[in-house]
């Protein structure tokens, strides 16, 4: 089973390094990114999992109604992307759901920041996708995770995918810098070992944000990004759909996991 998800958010990314972006401009990003992604998904048939601010949401729900419709799950990405205070885990959830019409079972923290799992819990989470099990410097400190699936304070936690010896991050970053050929074999060889992908990617980078004067973004963030990110996504989706694997929904596969217990 691949898994694929995609964190849909006002997108304010520029911020991190130096720059302003009106918050109509972060929609239109968002909105240019995900729409892309539902055309490739509706192109081989997969579903996949978006989390979603709901501040992303209240201002685009026709984009939140077009991804239900298409068959996907809308998870939370807690209420703004950049200001979580505990009561946001409830309050994104019951808003989610209202604009949605459907439950929302699942939960990624902004930037894969911790997160209090008691507050998830009593938020009402079936599970929570907020560890990278990696080291990423001035990011991720998470060697002492399961690097798989496993349960903390009642709730699944479902980490996202890292190769089994080296805990090499097989997420968006990974995909824009490493050969295609080589992301391939990574994840050959660690759906082998877990029996299944976990892998996230963000609608903005469907987009043109080559530009530096604009973004401010470095080269390792902007390579094979917009139309080359399009046709490498199709290409992996490709590729996993003749390798065999099923692409699906997480809180589909966490059903199947806890029915199996």
């Amino acid at each position: 089973m691949i898994l694929l998800s995609f964190d849909i958010e006002e997108f304010d990314m520029p911020f991190e390094y130096g720059k302003q972006i009106a918050f109509d401009e972060q929609l239109r990003i968002s909105t240019e990114g995900t729409l892309k992604i539902l055309d490739i998904l509706q192109k081989h048939d997969v579903k996949a999992t978006f989390y979603c601010t709901a501040n992303y949401a209240d201002h685009k729900p026709e984009i939140i109604q077009q991804i239900v419709n298409s068959g996907h799950e809308i998870a939370s990405h807690s209420y703004y992307h950049s200001d979580f205070k505990p009561e946001h885990l409830k309050l994104s959830k019951d808003r989610l759901e209202q604009l949605s019409g459907e439950t929302i079972k699942g939960y990624r923290m902004p930037r894969m920041q911790p997160v209090d799992e008691q507050e998830i819990f009593k938020a009402g989470y079936v599970y929570n996708s907020s560890i990278n099990p990696t080291y990423l410097p001035g990011r991720y400190n998470n060697f002492n995770k399961p690097r798989t699936y496993f349960y903390q304070d009642g709730v699944f936690q479902m980490p996202t995918s890292v190769s089994p010896l080296l805990r090499f991050p097989l997420f968006w970053l990974s995909f824009h810098n490493l050969p295609l050929g080589l992301l391939k074999w990574l994840c050959k060889k660690t759906h082998k070992k877990d029996g299944y992908l976990n892998l996230y990617f963000h609608p903005w980078e469907f987009t043109d944000i080559n530009q530096p004067e604009k973004f401010g973004f470095p080269g390792y963030v902007t390579k094979v990004t917009g139309d080359a990110f399009v046709e490498r996504i199709d290409e992996f989706i490709r590729w996993g759909l003749k390798q065999g694997y099923a692409f699906g929904r997480t809180d589909r596969f966490v059903e199947e996991v806890t029915a199996s217990k």
